[in-house]
């Protein structure tokens, strides 16, 4: 549970590729959906921005699967929380292992899941297999790559202000990363924070729905 950041670009490749299925909770929705969420796909790890720490604490005694809370947090000292904070991602990070080695696994494993909003009643699963975000990737590389408008190249900056728990911020942020691109993940959208970044680090390429765009 986090805002568009580098911490959840690492989790987008290293939590499936240690065999495990990341689940992109999506902030946006009430407390009791992100509950239902939570218990539906199961999941055991939580990876929380401390700005939602709120919302877990009012839902924390009906979370049934989770047996570990992950901290991410910018500030110098940890937060006040009822939770049961295991560890703070930065101090994870530190205690790992670097020669840890990536088991192997069938492509069709599955790799991530979101839970969709656009239907009737409580939100839908659905699931990204390790194969399927490999093709996923190249085949939009291959539409996208190059140069001119709606193009992306290597020389381009690239912001998303499309939420990464929204279809993988659809797709870009890997796309990104195989070609290697400058790449800027700006937190929280706030207009003026980022005006900001797109001016100072010279952002070229970026993607949001018109919605954003009415609000810078």
């Amino acid at each position: 549970m986090d805002w568009d950041s580098h911490r959840y670009l690492e989790c987008f490749f290293a939590i499936p590729m240690m065999g495990a299925v990341l689940h992109t909770v999506n902030i946006r929705l009430s407390p009791e959906q992100i509950l239902y969420t939570i218990n539906h796909a199961e999941d055991d790890v939580i990876l929380v921005n401390t700005e939602f720490l709120p919302i877990l604490e009012t839902i924390r005694d009906r979370i049934e699967p989770v047996k570990k809370f992950v901290l991410l947090n910018d500030a110098d000292q940890p937060p006040e929380t009822s939770l049961n904070i295991d560890i703070e991602y930065e101090a994870l990070l530190a205690a790992s292992d670097p020669r840890y080695l990536f088991p192997d696994f069938p492509e069709d494993t599955r790799a991530t899941t979101f839970y969709t909003t656009g239907t009737t009643g409580l939100p839908k699963g659905v699931y990204f297999s390790h194969r399927q975000l490999v093709l996923h990737t190249f085949g939009v590389l291959a539409a996208v790559a190059g140069s001119g408008q709606g193009h992306i190249s290597r020389d381009d900056v690239y912001l998303p202000i499309t939420p990464m728990f929204h279809v993988h911020a659809w797709g870009i942020p890997y796309i990104a990363t195989v070609m290697g691109l400058k790449q800027i993940y700006p937190g929280r959208y706030m207009p003026d924070h980022l005006l900001r970044l797109i001016q100072r680090e010279k952002v070229t390429f970026s993607h949001c729905v018109p919605t954003i765009l009415q609000m810078l």
